[in-house]
């Protein structure tokens, strides 16, 4: 299975193997059925161990494939088609090997335990006033088509909407898959560039709202407090404060994690220099290039850092 991989990456493939293993038969036990978490928890790890041994067994195939493509130009002898079909064959069975290789090194990074997690998504209004409450309902509502489009459900927590119809500051809850994951990286200042509803004269103002997102506690958890530890309590309101401020900056117009700007159709997000020129479609919820994007830089950041860790 782990075949003419680096043995560091073969290891941990051999021991998923056998973890697969060790699931197959947890899952297939009436007691662990009968338990909803249990099972629930225990199917989501299978389902992303499946996926990282799918990944391995394919490159053990183009390994298999690589050999007999080098064995067949060993054959070839004069014969200029058969060479030419096997060098064809031995470059892109090296080329896709290359490209699975990093796709199983990126699957094996190590995983936050709150991305699986449901989430809370806060959106309060910054700087501009009446805009910046109106772009707070455009990202709310941007976030609800993602959602729908992930097969998530919302539900609105809380709200104070302003008089033009956007919001002050709502907060969302998003459940499903992966939602954390996905959405984790939203939190920061968002500040967008448009011809204000409110504008006569045509001129584009910059407003900035603040998003915040934070992981959902488990409710099995929560409940397991021992009663000592109950005094952290009183300084719980603190916490969380200083975490929201942590997640979403200043609300300034400067404080920015992305920038939408509505004349040209461009999004920017400027922590990993993207910029996307389909703003319209972005704002009715298609996301899903910029949390690729965002997913890829965090997977090459850790990448790197293992690498210099390792000295690979």
């Amino acid at each position: 299975m782990s075949a003419g991989l680096a043995p560091s990456l073969a290891s941990s493939l051999d021991r998923l193997a056998r973890r697969l293993q060790e699931l197959d038969a947890a899952l297939s036990d009436p007691v662990i059925a009968a338990d909803n978490k249990r099972f629930r928890d225990l199917s989501r790890e299978h389902a992303e161990v499946s996926s990282v041994c799918d990944l391995a067994q394919r490159h053990t195939r183009r390994q298999q494939d690589l050999a007999g493509a080098k064995q067949m130009l060993d054959e070839a002898g004069d014969d200029a088609d058969m060479r030419a079909m096997a060098q064809e064959e031995i470059a892109q069975a090296e080329a896709d090997l290359t490209q699975l290789e990093t796709q199983l090194q990126t699957a094996l990074l190590p995983k936050d335990p709150d991305d699986a997690r449901n989430a809370f998504v806060e959106i309060r209004a910054g700087t501009g006033g009446d805009e910046s409450a109106l772009f707070a309902g455009d990202l709310a509502r941007m976030y609800t088509r993602y959602a729908e489009r992930m097969g998530w459900t919302t539900e609105i927590m809380s709200a104070s909407e302003s008089d033009l119809g956007g919001y002050k500051e709502v907060v969302l809850r998003f459940e499903g898959n992966n939602v954390y994951g996905r959405l984790k990286f939203e939190s920061g200042g968002h500040r967008v560039q448009r011809v204000p509803a409110t504008e006569t004269q045509g001129r584009i103002h910059t407003s900035a709202c603040t998003v915040a997102v934070m992981p959902e506690p488990d409710e099995t958890e929560a409940i397991k407090l021992n009663p000592a530890d109950l005094r952290i309590d009183t300084f719980r309101a603190t916490k969380e404060a200083a975490l929201r401020k942590s997640l979403v900056g200043s609300g300034d117009r400067s404080d920015r994690i992305r920038t939408y700007n509505f004349p040209q159709g461009r999004l920017t997000d400027h922590r990993i220099n993207l910029t996307l020129y389909k703003l319209l479609a972005i704002m009715e919820g298609e996301l899903d290039d910029v949390v690729a994007a965002l997913l890829s830089a965090q997977a090459a950041d850790q990448l790197a850092e293992l690498e210099a860790a390792t000295g690979v």
